[in-house]
């Protein structure tokens, strides 16, 4: 059976190979992807081997995706051929063997481009739960890009009130306000951060997630966060080049800075603001399902992997790229 992956083989440079399907072990599944969501900060930074995401090429780029289950190994036995799966750690290709057999089956009636990104939304997920925010807590979410708009989906259903966001571009902090956020700032503007102290009356967030990965953007954001407030670092820094005083804006006003990569997670039973990656799956699949949260205006660009070089191409060479990426394997069936 002929397979078809993404490879990156130099930085910004990616490539459809063709390659055949291997024999299944007794435990494993064969599926057969429909859609993977393009993680743009994240396969970006791996493109180009910035800090803290060195890449040794060639190697499959992508990590969430939607697929059918096309084969089963002999001692599978709860999963049959036809279900619907959540993908995930398994790149960009049209075909992805999984050695486990507890995959998380998406219901009947789902859309699955929408359910590609379930992997992908778990991130925000992890990184709002760990805030352990409380009703009637204000949040702010530093950054707009998919993981971001996740988080500002996922602090509202916990019931941030004032929701904050902030963004360099005016068309997300457009989408932000259409998903629910009470007020959008422009990190560009000098009194934003004055702004946001005024309009808790003076007391700043009680809790922000920060999904930029950028240092000056922490920097910011602990000059107007509440005595004893909650920062989540979300968002992976590659490069940590600005100054801070943690003196004065994290040890004596009490800040709590949380690490909140998906690596910290629990491997097999979840607990109190730390799940399980199958468990916030299938969190993401119900809140879709009930129309809680919105994925399809997050979704700007749907392509063929036959575009895969111009698309890590644009990755490469573009500051904003479009916010929701995703290929579409049925055109390669």
């Amino acid at each position: 059976m002929k397979n078809y992956r993404v490879t990156m083989v130099s930085e910004g440079n990616a490539q459809l190979e063709e390659a055949e399907v291997r024999e299944l072990a007794p435990h494993e599944v064969l599926v057969r992807n429909m859609f993977t969501g393009v993680s743009a900060g994240t396969e970006r930074a791996w493109s180009l081997s910035m800090p803290n995401a060195k890449s040794n090429f060639p190697y499959m780029p992508g990590y969430s995706g939607s697929g059918e289950v096309a084969q089963v190994g002999s001692s599978v036995k709860n999963l049959s051929i036809g279900d619907r799966v959540v993908v995930n750690w398994a790149g960009h290709q049209l075909y992805s063997i999984l050695g486990r057999s507890d995959l998380v089956k998406i219901p009947e009636g789902l859309d699955m481009m929408e359910a590609c990104f379930a992997h992908i939304s778990s991130f925000p997920m992890l990184g709002v739960r760990k805030l352990q925010l409380e009703l009637g807590e204000s949040c702010m979410v530093l950054g707009l890009g998919i993981l971001g708009v996740f988080a500002i989906q996922f602090a509202r259903l916990s019931g941030a009130i004032p929701l904050f966001a902030a963004d360099f571009s005016p068309e997300r902090r457009k989408l932000a306000l259409e998903l629910g956020v009470d007020k959008v700032f422009d990190p560009a503007d000098p009194d934003y951060p004055k702004q946001v102290k005024e309009l808790t009356g003076g007391k700043g967030v009680d809790a922000i997630v920060e999904v930029t990965g950028n240092a000056a953007a922490l920097q910011t954001g602990l000059t107007y966060v509440a005595r004893n407030g909650r920062i989540s670092l979300l968002g992976c820094t590659r490069i940590s080049d600005a100054p801070i005083d943690f003196y004065k804006y994290v040890h004596c006003p009490g800040i709590r800075l949380i690490g909140s990569h998906t690596m910290t997670r629990p491997k097999h039973e979840s607990s109190p603001f730390n799940w399980t990656e199958p468990d916030d799956y299938n969190t993401f699949l119900k809140l879709l399902a009930a129309k809680r949260i919105q994925v399809k205006p997050l979704i700007s660009t749907v392509v063929s992997p036959t575009e895969a070089h111009n698309i890590y191409h644009m990755l490469a060479t573009t500051k904003n790229p479009p916010l929701g990426l995703v290929f579409d394997w049925t055109t390669m069936i």
